[in-house]
């Protein structure tokens, strides 16, 4: 295995940690726990899944795999606070949106070559890449990682 490879399989040992974390926890709380605020006046625990399956979807964009698989997420997990938008999905339709999500980004995460996570990702342009090579698709998982590690943190408060 070369230094390439092994700095790959460090982040994504660390990526499928994260979420198996969070998939435990969250399987280990009810739909009734989820309506419940992390602290008083704070997001409640189904605003933070709506959020993360959210935040999950953008990375399809970023790292050029295809569409939002749940682009009605944005609005009200994205550009609104809790309690902001009256209806949003139910705790069941959200945990069935988590996991379809990890299915089809895992997929589309190991058919990349090592060498592509080392490309720009969408958000930045190619001018911007070649002073800043860092903003690559690998540092797209490693910012997620440390997001999802975040609001799992916040998730375990609802036990």
């Amino acid at each position: 295995m070369n230094s390439t490879e092994i700095m790959i399989k460090m982040t994504f040992d660390r990526w499928y940690g994260s979420v198996k974390n969070w998939d435990t926890l969250l399987n280990s709380i009810t739909d009734v726990q989820l309506q419940k605020e992390i602290a008083p006046g704070k997001n409640r625990g189904i605003y933070l899944l709506g959020h993360i399956i959210a935040v999950h979807d953008d990375m399809l964009l970023l790292l050029n795999m295809g569409d939002k698989l749940y682009p009605e997420l944005h609005e009200p997990f994205l550009k609104s606070g809790d309690k902001v938008i009256a209806e949003i999905p139910a705790a069941k339709e959200l945990r069935a949106y988590w996991s379809k999500q990890c299915e089809v980004l895992k997929q589309k995460m190991e058919s990349l070559k090592p060498g592509e996570w080392f490309e720009k990702h969408t958000a930045v342009t190619a001018e911007d890449f070649i002073k800043e090579p860092h903003r690559n698709k690998l540092n797209i998982i490693i910012t997620r990682t440390t997001h999802l590690a975040y609001h799992t943190g916040q998730l375990v408060l609802l036990k």
